[in-house]
């Protein structure tokens, strides 16, 4: 780590009290995917991806045929914390595609990562996944492969996974925020141009909420509204803020925190990049007045929604806000844990490591014969990129380690650019920035800005996990990798 980068021990030693591991190791179980018990609950679920019609320019504009799944714009679904989801996936796509269940801990063989842990699956074909649902919290699904193309058009999903420990909201609303590439016909533009994966990425100039250019939604005067707020676009990176009203960041990808009042974050504003979810209290006014929710990153402020109060304030104002149940995840130990460090890069050909296993390795051969590679190398992890074009070998993994062992990760961001940093299978505590500006919480994505060194940590559970940059282009352009745990 580069002395303008530190993150003292101190520093690392008070997180891990904050998270309450202390310099306890945990039971190595608590590390590992759980495989379901028969005797739970399970969810049955049909999802099968295909085109459907969506006016995104207007009700009166030519409507674009996008993807989603069950001809349901995020398909929603809602599962109790506690149940097994078996999600049998139908192709009705003309070209593969599989289901990725993001920022759910779950066995490796359902991970949706085509080579890694499944066969992609072919216009026609269907799979099913079987997920513990043991976290609760704001989630999402979609494909992981071509996922630029298939996520563009709007293949994507949302999964709440509900508590019952939950306090009790007056209104509860989902946002997810997308761009969309779209000509005057509501056709599709090409979704990646070559100055943008090299670069910040290629934005669509069409920006929505649920589909729609803003959303006017009531909620009971003076009460509590809980916003779950998801950035499933594939390159933009938001700004996220409220007006007319108090409001508290209270939970992060899912994984509750102490309320934070958005009013103390700086700039009264919480940056997420694409995947990453927030939830957010809004407390209404008692008497009137619009509440705005709006991305504030531009100078052309993006305001998606509006709470408007609805009748009298029925009962006094609460005092403070309401806190969600503290996760309950498994706790690295940072006393013991391993350290690695990343360095996010832009490829160069003297940068990227020959790093290509033998052509009898079994994975190699079967990336040989998958679609879902991109086409250019941009990026690359510690000088090691994801095959792209005809180079379609496998990397070997960025380390191997153990299951059940705790692990402190260093991601430092070298480029000029911000990289959304996604690790798939695990919920990790975020210890801190070399800018200082993130609380500690428990995530399964996290921004880095340039020039930025970030510290995870987490429990490694069994299994071949990829981690890459979720800013689409740049994950399908180099910017991935992958962990072996054993």
């Amino acid at each position: 780590m580069t002395a303008g980068a530190a993150i003292s021990r101190r520093a690392l030693l008070a997180a891990g009290a904050a998270f309450g591991v202390g310099g306890t190791l945990m039971p190595a179980r608590t590390g590992l995917a759980r495989v379901p018990a028969a005797f739970e609950p399970t969810q049955r679920l049909s999802l099968a991806a295909g085109e459907m019609e969506l006016r995104l320019l207007g009700p009166d504009k030519p409507a674009t045929r996008i993807y989603a799944y069950d001809g349901d714009p995020f398909r929603l679904v809602r599962v109790p914390r506690g149940t097994r989801l078996e999600a049998r996936f139908e192709n009705r796509l003309p070209e593969a595609s599989t289901v990725h269940f993001h920022g759910i801990r779950m066995p490796n063989e359902y991970d949706g990562v085509p080579t890694l842990t499944q066969p992609v699956v072919q216009p026609g074909g269907s799979f099913t996944y079987r997920i513990p649902l043991d976290d609760p919290g704001t989630f999402f699904f979609h494909p992981h492969c071509d996922e630029t193309g298939q996520s563009g058009r709007g293949l994507v999903g949302v999964l709440l996974v509900e508590d019952p420990r939950d306090p009790a909201f007056d209104a509860e609303h989902v946002l997810c925020l997308k761009d969309w590439r779209l000509d005057d016909q509501g056709g599709f533009l090409p979704m990646s141009e070559p100055d943008g994966a090299a670069k910040a990425g290629t934005f669509g100039a069409t920006r929505t909420v649920n589909g729609r250019a803003h959303l006017d939604l009531a909620a009971p005067a003076g009460g509590d509204v809980r916003l779950r707020i998801l950035n499933v676009d594939s390159t933009r990176i938001m700004d996220i803020g409220v007006e007319g009203a108090e409001a508290w960041l209270i939970a992060i990808d899912g994984h509750a925190l102490p309320p934070v009042p958005m009013d103390s974050l700086p700039d009264g504003i919480w940056r997420m990049g694409p995947a990453q979810r927030i939830d957010v209290q809004v407390r209404m006014p008692a008497h009137g007045g619009p509440v705005t929710i709006g991305d504030y990153r531009a100078s052309d402020i993006f305001t998606f929604a509006t709470l408007v109060a609805a009748g009298q304030a029925r009962r006094p104002r609460r005092k403070g806000p309401l806190a969600l149940p503290p996760p309950k995840l498994p706790l690295p130990d940072l006393k013991t844990a391993e350290f690695h460090s990343f360095t996010l890069q832009q490829a160069t050909d003297a940068a990227v490591k020959d790093t290509g296993l033998l052509p009898d390795d079994p994975l190699a051969k079967a990336l040989i014969d998958s679609l879902c590679v991109g086409s250019t190398t941009y990026w690359s992890i510690a000088q090691q990129s994801w095959p792209t074009g005809e180079a379609r070998h496998l990397p070997p993994p960025l380390a191997r380690m153990e299951a059940g062992k705790s692990y402190r990760i260093e991601i430092k961001n070298e480029t000029r650019y911000p990289h959304p940093v996604h690790l798939h299978g695990h919920a990790f505590a975020v210890l801190g920035s070399s800018k200082g500006r993130l609380p500690k919480h428990f995530a399964d994505t996290v921004l880095t800005q340039p020039g930025e060194a970030v510290e995870i940590a987490f429990v490694a559970a069994p299994g071949d996990w990829v981690f890459h940059c979720h800013i689409l282009e740049h994950m399908e352009t180099g910017m991935m990798g992958w962990f072996r745990v054993v």
